[in-house]
């Protein structure tokens, strides 16, 4: 890490910088997270108004968390779209429309969210060696490559609406994110959309008739988005299978947040893992997480955008970043705004979607790579392909889920419970957490870190 006292004296400094400066740089960091935190929205189908609301909300909970030490923002996970997707289709299987599923999904991420609670005691009490002991690469990997591929027709379906726009899509995040410089390359999912929501707005192939109708000034949530909703009428098999196939995620987020733990200490140059401690800061992302979803938004996690923009400035003051969750609050009660975003082309949203669930899939496979899995080991083996094989086959050979009598599962929920219990008693374990830092941290969903390393 770089010396501390280097370090003291820049954050000694964003102290004397003024109320307009500081200003300035929270509105910074709030336009850094802002395009990636709008996309999870405008992909999933959630209120984009009510994404920023906890965004801004959750990373203020973070912040009173962790005791105000740790610059951190929180903003929309892309770790969970698979998820979302996934749980949707099945509502929509059994007859729900994708509103009315939505909130089965964000009932499986409040849900997840618990489990940082769960995860941060056992951290406590256990110590991450033993925890994460059950929960291996060989079983994490294989699921998060299964989310991708269940989620690879609904893109192409997508695309489909339009080729040339989504192509278009594709090719510029494609290009900004291998030749571009700077900020190009920070942020190419962001180019992408606006690339080709401009070229179809100039065709006609957009549709801005809500945008025209939606006021200024209005509140960031409708009460049928919220989880509270289903339970006028619910349907405990969907609710079930949502949070048996979402709460494994969280599992893969965990280790993410851990990365980012680990990449804001090395770049402010205090350990925050020791102070104010891993477990605080897991609970605070839980939390944010948890309250978001009950509200119709996504899951939150910390971002990295934040960070390198922290690194940019070397102003470590967390107080900036609490001004960038103000921002982010005020810029929810804008109806005009979502409505905006909301009118994306359907094709737009499918080039996006093909690229994002094709590395979701990556992302698995880097994690199964970079933890050095391995393969000669029938146990491993056999592990990874019942996860692969059931996810995948239910899905498409079994109509979306499989019926236990009393409920019903989908292939991912199924895949989970199966992989977890195989790992737990096989013998042959070799993963062993925190002797390799790159593997522990190499679940990590932002389109720029995982096609840099």
């Amino acid at each position: 890490m770089a010396n501390s006292s280097s370090r003291d004296v820049a954050v000694r400094d964003a102290r004397t910088l003024g109320k307009p400066k500081m200003l300035a740089l929270g509105l910074q960091h709030m336009f850094a997270m802002f395009g990636a935190t709008v996309l999870v929205p405008a992909i999933t189908g959630l209120s984009v108004s009510a994404t920023l609301l906890f965004a801004g909300l959750g990373t203020l909970l973070f912040h009173l968390v962790t005791r105000f030490k740790v610059p951190a923002f929180l903003g929309s996970s892309f770790a969970f779209i698979g998820g979302y997707a996934a749980v949707k289709e099945m509502g929509m299987a059994q007859g729900l429309s994708a509103a009315e599923a939505l909130p089965y999904a964000c009932l499986g991420v409040f849900f997840a969210g618990v489990l940082y609670f769960v995860l941060a005691g056992l951290f406590a009490v256990f110590g991450a060696r033993r925890v994460m002991s059950y929960f291996p690469p060989i079983v994490t990997g294989p699921i998060i490559i299964s989310i991708g591929l269940i989620l690879s027709g609904s893109a192409i379906a997508n695309c489909a609406a339009d080729w040339w726009i989504a192509l278009l899509a594709i090719v510029i995040i494609v290009v900004s994110n291998i030749w571009g410089r700077g900020m190009v390359r920070i942020v190419p999912i962001l180019l992408g959309v606006m690339g080709s929501y401009a070229v179809a707005a100039l065709f006609g192939r957009a549709d801005f008739s809500a945008v025209a109708e939606a006021s200024w000034i209005g509140l960031p949530f409708k009460m049928s988005d919220t989880v509270f909703s289903i339970f006028s009428s619910p349907d405990w098999g969907l609710i079930v299978s949502s949070i048996i196939t979402i709460m494994p995620i969280a599992l893969a987020t965990m280790v993410e947040h851990i990365g980012d733990m680990c990449a804001i200490s090395s770049t402010v140059g205090r350990n925050y893992l020791a102070d104010p401690g891993l477990h605080r800061t897991l609970v605070g992302d839980g939390l944010a997480t948890s309250l978001a979803s009950l509200f119709g938004a996504p899951a939150n996690t910390t971002y990295g955008e934040n960070t390198g923009v922290l690194n940019l400035t070397k102003v470590f003051d967390p107080r900036v970043i609490r001004l960038a969750a103000v921002f982010a609050v005020l810029f929810s009660f804008s109806p005009k705004f979502a409505a905006l975003v909301s009118s994306m082309p359907t094709a737009t949203i499918g080039g996006v979607s093909l690229v994002l669930y094709g590395m979701i899939s990556a992302v698995g496979i880097r994690n199964v790579v970079e933890n050095k899995v391995d393969f000669t080991a029938s146990r491993n083996v056999i592990v990874a392909a019942i996860i692969l094989v059931l996810a995948i086959g239910i899905k498409y050979g079994a109509g979306d889920a499989v019926s236990l009598g009393f409920t019903s599962l989908s292939g991912l929920a199924v895949a989970a419970i199966v992989g977890i219990a195989l790992n737990a008693v096989l013998p042959g374990k070799d993963y062993e957490f925190g002797r390799d830092l790159q593997g522990d941290t190499s679940v990590d969903f932002e389109v720029n870190r995982v096609t840099d390393k």
